[in-house]
């Protein structure tokens, strides 16, 4: 689609005016455009996903122009709503991608369902997939399966872009962000995980055992699980209790006991509600955080994306029973989406003579039996082709034909 030009003279004025953009409104990266670009298409697909060719006599137009689900009338569709009219990087980027994505839609997408891996990271190379960094796609700091120990961001993860470093999240430090700030304490590390927990209620009256071991201090006693008991100097009156496990609840950022009801503050994805910290469930947001082609799954204090099964246009779980519709050459069968066996219909899909029909999934082929010859009309048994070829043209009949 080419937009027209517009004179920007008059603007100039106005302009001058305007302050500085701040910096944070920086350009899309070609990465964040492309991912937009195929959000936008994903969801097209589930717009288009139960109309036709809308002529009246869809089993016809199916017969004569083939399924509307695979046809570049509704690919056509798909691209018109892609891009507003105001929006040129949009635009111009459609422009220039236009026929890859065509290409994808007639002959790659059942070899390669996922639009964004195909043409984001594969194709033109701009992003990269989860985990991974850099031009060359390099896996994060910590491996792609949990960047950064799960304590942190990896530079650039997903895109070309970055160097692959960690910034760690509060409370953690180090490369893999796998170490603890000062004011935390490690509260459990393994070979996968490494869990920082904030020291709180310390001042310079508790004793020196509770300042290097972390006690937390409440009505007359510490919150402990496991107990080990000092008596300092000067402090031969009072006993104090050491804690060795993590004093607040997981919802919690600070606190001054072990449910989610004693937090000082709530942690990032939690929300306080009637006096306790709550898991805000990120998937019933609107509009859903995940693309088209994904369900959303939630977590205590975050969620993930998962992808939605090959035979689904969008969905709302996972596997085949949660597809909101299905993809060309599947149907609802049982409650999911299910392969159609074109080749057990009552009208027959593979039409010349003496041909076989062999379904597969999402589709079918038609191919004559070995020996047969094929021509446009029908699969000819070795016999009749030979007879065929022996006959001559100009052969008189014979007396007794006669």
């Amino acid at each position: 689609m080419r937009l027209p030009r517009r004179a920007a003279l008059g603007l100039l004025p106005l302009l001058l005016l305007l302050p500085p953009a701040p910096e944070a409104a920086k350009k899309p990266t070609p990465c964040h455009r492309c991912r937009g670009l195929v959000d936008k298409f994903n969801q097209g697909m589930v717009d288009t996903a139960k109309k036709n060719f809308g002529g009246g006599n869809t089993a016809w137009e199916e017969k004569t122009l083939s399924k509307y689900e695979s046809s570049e009338i509704r690919l056509l569709e798909i691209l018109e709503g892609l891009c507003e009219s105001s929006d040129f990087e949009c635009n111009q980027m459609l422009e220039a991608q236009e026929e890859h994505l065509e290409a994808w839609w007639l002959q790659l997408k059942s070899e390669y369902p996922d639009l964004f891996e195909w043409f984001c990271v594969k194709t033109l190379k701009v992003c990269c997939s989860p985990g991974t960094y850099g031009p060359d796609c390099l896996a994060c700091q910590g491996g792609s399966q949990r960047p950064c120990s799960g304590n942190g961001h990896c530079s650039g993860d997903g895109s070309r872009q970055g160097d692959g470093s960690c910034r760690c999240h509060m409370g953690y430090q180090g490369p893999l962000c796998t170490d603890c700030m000062d004011g935390y304490f490690s509260s459990l590390r393994n070979e996968t995980h490494s869990i920082c927990t904030v020291r709180t209620g310390l001042s310079d009256s508790y004793p020196p055992c509770c300042l290097s071991l972390g006690c937390w201090r409440g009505v007359g006693h510490a919150w402990i699980r496991g107990r080990n008991t000092h008596t300092q100097p000067g402090y031969s009156s009072r006993v104090w209790i050491a804690a060795f496990s993590p004093a607040c609840d997981e919802s919690c950022k600070t606190c001054s006991g072990l449910t989610n009801r004693d937090c000082g503050e709530c942690e990032v994805g939690w929300v306080l509600d009637e006096g306790a910290c709550v898991d805000v469930d990120e998937c019933a947001a609107e509009p859903p955080p995940c693309s088209a082609a994904q369900f959303c799954k939630n977590a205590n204090g975050s969620y993930t994306c998962e992808e939605c099964d090959s035979s689904c246009v969008g969905c709302t779980g996972e596997g085949p029973g949660n597809c909101k519709e299905c993809i060309s050459g599947y149907a609802r069968e049982h409650g999911q989406c299910a392969d159609v066996d074109e080749c057990s219909l009552a009208e027959k899909a593979c039409v010349r003579k003496h041909e076989n029909c062999y379904n597969t999934p999402g589709s079918y082929v038609c191919v004559c039996p070995d020996g047969f010859e094929e021509t446009e009309d029908a699969c000819v048994p070795p016999a009749e082709a030979e007879a065929t070829e022996g006959e001559s043209p100009t052969q008189l009949p014979s007396r007794e034909d006669l």
